[in-house]
């Protein structure tokens, strides 16, 4: 998106567009005629893009979910032009305008974050978050509702209810969802609660199945004054589980239940739940002495509370009499559902847990790499699952940065501080400086057995202070850098690759249905192949499958054979892209390396060599093999055997792609 100030339409009146609710557009005061609701529909998708390529198959899959007619591309380009020609009426005829704009990657609106309400949203949810993890829970509680403020009803109305069903706007929708979550868990942390009722009531209807959100309008409505309403809203949920799922009501609903029954619903005892890894690299934190089931949730009263306070606030934990803080149970990112595969890996952490547990002296440490979208953190995640009952004082994770394409890797005076909050030192007892820092870490970790999951790594600078020193921790470290300081310290590697097809076959038949793929395993094979057998590219494939299941497998074979040498097939997912995966990865490169990098795909013969890199990009042997170097450790290629490298070929897709940009 860009970062200047967004063109004007006709005599200076700024636009303005509405996706979260009707799709509407105005220029000043006056609201602008979409046309036809197709029309309407690919506004409403390139807004859902935020100022991003939206590819073209990408429109006609909106427009047209099962076979577009052979006219489609050209109802489209009608579509669009009568577009560019609401938003800037006085372009000049066959103008390309500064709105509506044509990229080699698709069709782009050019956009600024106040012309939108989902960007606005957008914003003030990530200002909330910054608030809610430095424990400000009134701030926060303020900016949730601000950003609810942007919510008019369900996303993209006013469109065919079939393009509704894009997983661009239900993932938008999911967002709002999850914010409404958010905002009740600071509300309740600084008795607000009464300001966010009308947001909760508004999620719970549009997802009246959602357990953690009835939980949170249950304990909301309570804190409120209104027990009977809240009672009745759990009697609600409950025959709703029970009718159309078939099941009771889970630990947080009950617990929830609980509370109201005992009137046992004033603040809550530590702040809101956050998802790591949008705006800080802490983890989410349990009350000490709440129960934890098997699946790391807590339960019992203060379930739905994560974060300590800030200072001596309710939420720091409980000092032992020595004064040093206690650290409570900690909960990872949840475990990944139905996964699939990697037995050897993990069967080889298992044995690397046991072979440093007792390691002293230096840090104990467990290094995952590869490639981007090749399934380290999801790896790295679910081990820590199965292997939390072997670290009974805690388990820690911080998201660290370290490849993310739109934000800078995290200070590690940053990390620490989120990590001494989530191990229970207020504020007030932060010391200065990232060597203190270090040392109070160290301190409390000293004598205990906790996990501590570092994922995405930058490199060894920023690990070092976050690594635990006492025998019987374990760091967890995943990164797209090879990190041979970490090596070199004691650490233990593990390099993946792309699943074994027979892994691969069993995760797409997870993902899009084990009947679906069965029933056409010449198209799901075509699938892998040209994916790369990539877990992330799979996602995105999958993710598209999911949403039009009417269309064929053969259907999106063919589609990734029409597309091959491009990422456009595998770009797009509401929760995965591989494109923007890949992105973090080559922006780090130096400028000669990531030259190097974009003549690769002209290499046609069977392997890279220094002496055949060299020749392709006019280098001197000595200095391609550096630069072979680089990319090898950024992991945009693979040395299999030394002095011999390949290249994913969606990494040469990738490759070719920036080479035609640049």
């Amino acid at each position: 998106m860009s970062a200047d100030p967004a063109p004007r339409g006709a005599r200076g009146a700024a636009l303005r567009f509405e996706l979260l609710g009707p799709v509407r557009a105005w220029r000043g005061g006056t609201e602008l005629d979409l046309g036809f609701p197709q029309q309407r529909a690919l506004l409403a998708l390139l807004l859902a893009y935020e100022g991003r390529p939206v590819p073209a198959g990408e429109l006609l899959g909106l427009l047209w979910p099962g076979h577009p007619p052979a006219s489609a591309p050209n109802v489209v380009r009608r579509y669009l032009g009568a577009l560019r020609r609401l938003l800037e009426p006085d372009l000049p005829p066959r103008a390309p305008g500064r709105r509506l704009l044509r990229h080699p990657g698709g069709h782009l609106l050019e956009v600024t974050p106040d012309e939108v309400d989902l960007l606005r949203f957008r914003e003030l949810t990530r200002q909330g978050i910054r608030a809610a993890v430095t424990g400000r829970a009134e701030t926060a509680a303020l900016r949730f509702t601000d950003a609810l403020g942007e919510w008019r009803g369900p996303v993209a109305m006013g469109i065919a209810a079939a393009a509704r069903e894009h997983v661009r706007f239900t993932a938008v929708g999911r967002e709002l969802l999850e914010t409404a979550r958010l905002a009740a868990d600071a509300a309740l942390l600084c008795g607000r609660t009464a300001q966010i009722l009308p947001a909760l009531r508004r999620a719970t209807a549009l997802d009246p199945l959602d357990e953690p959100l009835h939980a949170r309008l249950i304990l909301s409505l309570a804190a409120c004054g209104l027990q009977a309403e809240a009672l009745t809203a759990y009697e609600d949920v409950r025959r709703r589980l029970a009718a159309e799922l078939g099941i009771t009501p889970g630990t947080e609903l009950a617990a929830a239940h609980t509370r109201v029954l005992r009137q046992d619903v004033g603040r809550l005892t530590s702040g809101p739940r956050v998802d790591v890894g949008q705006e800080t690299p802490v983890v989410r934190v349990s009350r000490p002495g709440a129960a934890v089931d098997s699946r790391g949730e807590s339960s019992g009263p203060g379930a739905a509370a994560d974060s300590p306070g800030e200072g001596g606030a309710p939420g720091a934990a409980p000092a032992v009499p020595d004064g040093t803080p206690s650290t409570g149970h900690a909960r990872l990112p949840p475990d990944i559902h139905g996964f699939t595969g990697r037995k050897a890996e993990l069967e080889w952490l298992t044995a690397a847990r046991d072979a440093v547990a007792g390691t002293a002296g230096t840090p104990a440490a467990v290094w995952i790499g590869g490639m981007a979208g090749v399934g380290k953190t999801a790896l790295a995640v679910h081990w820590a699952h199965r292997a939390a009952g072997r670290f009974p004082d805690g388990h820690l994770y911080a998201a660290l940065r370290g490849s993310d394409p739109a934000r800078p890797a995290a200070e590690p005076e940053e990390a620490l501080r989120a990590m001494l909050t989530a191990l229970g030192v207020p504020a007030t007892r932060m010391p200065a400086g990232a060597a203190a820092l270090t040392g109070l870490y160290r301190t409390l970790l000293a004598g205990r057995r906790v996990l501590v999951v570092l994922d995405d790594a930058a490199g060894t600078e920023q690990l070092r202070p976050l690594l635990p020193a006492a025998p019987g921790c374990l760091a967890l470290v995943t990164s797209r850098h090879a990190l041979p300081g970490l090596i070199a310290s004691g650490a233990r590697p593990l390099r993946l690759e792309p699943p074994p097809a027979d892994d691969a076959r069993v995760m797409l038949a997870r993902l899009i249905g084990a009947d679906r793929a069965s029933a056409e395993p010449g198209a799901a094979d075509e699938i892998l192949l040209r994916s790369g057998r990539l877990p992330l590219a799979l996602a995105v494939v999958a993710e598209r499958a999911a949403a039009h299941r009417e269309i064929p497998l053969a259907d999106t074979a063919a589609y990734l054979r029409e597309t091959e040498g491009t990422l456009d097939a595998f770009t797009g997912g509401a929760t995965a892209d591989v494109r923007v995966a890949f992105l973090g990865s080559y922006r780090l490169l130096s400028p000669e390396a990531a030259r190097l990098f974009r003549l690769l795909p002209r290499h046609g013969g069977p392997g890279l060599t220094p002496a055949s890199a060299a020749a392709l990009a006019g280098l001197p042997v000595r200095g391609a093999r550096r630069l072979l170097g680089e990319l090898a450790e950024s992991h945009l290629i693979t040395e299999h055997t030394p002095g011999h490298y390949t290249l994913h070929r969606l990494l040469g897709a990738f490759a070719a792609e920036r080479a035609r940009h640049t």
